[in-house]
């Protein structure tokens, strides 16, 4: 039976919710004890993925050591990596316990800094539809998904996801016809994200997709991208990379 490898957002997702559980805890030590134990992983077994001794883990885990953002993120890393040697076992239950939408986002990332409209619209290849929008407009990241699935699976709860860790982010719907139904499922959406950019439409723009863009406020980007690998490639190259595990780790 062949094994799906979870998205590299999935990865990143549950990793930073991982690393935050431990940043923030009152007991870090504990923590790591605690995702440790549920990866289902020994002291040992983290502190070789580590390159570390087991003496090392143990002396993190029983508060002797207070971890840095570079140990846990070398922590975390391990658990993945673990995880993937057993099938992908537990990522695949937090996926399931978190609610991703697995199947619909095709690339989701974060931006060095904060774009602008204009450098957005170069990056996407686009046209600002409503150019009365606030130019000062500023995003933080983006999540590019399949308009399709995304429509025909996701629930309300789902949606929230593609928000990453802020509504302040481009959302990219591709696969589109007439630019209506994303614009609909924004509209419906309590939580609207920082700029809308649509993906497929050549000929006809639905003008419903425009007048609810307005309602919320949204603006709305027609990308002129020839396929999805280019608006990919153009958004990637203001983007954090997704340096969650060591190079080559999962192959």
């Amino acid at each position: 039976m062949s094994i799906t490898r979870p998205g590299d957002y999935v990865i990143a997702i549950i990793a930073r919710r991982i690393a935050g559980d431990i940043v923030m805890s009152e007991d870090p030590g504990s923590a790591l004890r605690k995702w440790r134990e549920y990866f289902g992983a020994s002291q040992h077994e983290v502190a070789k993925q580590m390159g570390v001794s087991a003496s090392v883990v143990s002396d993190y885990e029983k508060g002797r050591r207070l971890p840095g953002a570079r140990f846990i993120h070398r922590f975390v890393s391990a658990l993945i990596v673990i995880d993937q040697s057993r099938g992908w076992t537990k990522i695949q239950e937090l996926t399931r316990t978190l609610g991703l939408p697995a199947g619909a986002i095709i690339d989701m990332r974060e931006f060095r800094e904060a774009l602008t409209i204009e450098q957005l619209l170069e990056a996407v290849k686009g046209v600002l539809l409503a150019p009365d929008y606030p130019i000062n407009k500023r995003v933080y990241g983006y999540t590019i998904v399949d308009s399709i699935k995304a429509i025909a699976t996701l629930s309300g709860m789902q949606f929230y996801a593609l928000l990453g860790g802020t509504p302040e982010r481009a959302i990219v719907f591709t696969g589109v016809r007439m630019g209506r139904s994303p614009m609909v499922a924004v509209r419906v959406s309590p939580v609207k994200p920082g700029i809308v950019v649509i993906h497929g439409p050549r000929e006809k723009l639905d003008p419903l997709a425009v007048e609810l863009a307005k309602l919320d406020g949204v603006p709305l980007i027609l990308s002129l991208a020839e396929s999805v690998d280019e608006l990919v490639k153009g958004l990637r190259k203001y983007s954090v990379g997704e340096a969650i595990l060591p190079v080559g780790a999962l192959g």
